[in-house]
């Protein structure tokens, strides 16, 4: 499901989160972050403020995307050397590539409850239409 701003969402289960939490307000006061823990109910409504597709490619990933088909397509009538040097390049790069295919295609959102909470930089599947 691709969400789109505006959009009526609703929690499909029960959420914690934890994390470290910066007080904000009179800074005189608040000197220290304070660790925390929010749930929320399944089924809590809100509406989608942001949609951020996370497909952007780093330059190493279409690096490994140009040598890769470069050796597929010629590796055979390469010499020896010059196709060893480029299957170390391509090998050097591919945990870059392999990053870029596991954030591929994920879309994360900005959600504005009706309680007043904002859950930012969720992904799209912790929700359902509302």
């Amino acid at each position: 499901m691709t969400l789109k701003e505006g959009r009526r969402v609703k929690l499909a289960a029960d959420t914690r989160l934890t994390d470290w939490v910066a007080m904000t307000g009179d800074p005189s006061t608040a000197t220290e972050a304070v660790a925390g823990s929010l749930s929320l109910a399944a089924g809590t409504e809100g509406t989608v403020e942001r949609v951020v597709e996370h497909d952007q490619q780093s330059p190493e990933a279409r690096e490994y995307e140009r040598l890769k088909s470069l050796l597929d397509a010629f590796g055979h009538e390469m010499p020896m050397e010059s196709k060893s040097q480029l299957e170390e390049k391509v090998a050097g790069l591919e945990p870059d590539w392999i990053a870029y295919q596991e954030q591929r295609g994920r879309v994360t959102v900005r959600v504005r409850f009706d309680n007043g909470f904002i859950l930012d930089d969720a992904h799209e599947d912790v929700f359902t239409p509302a």
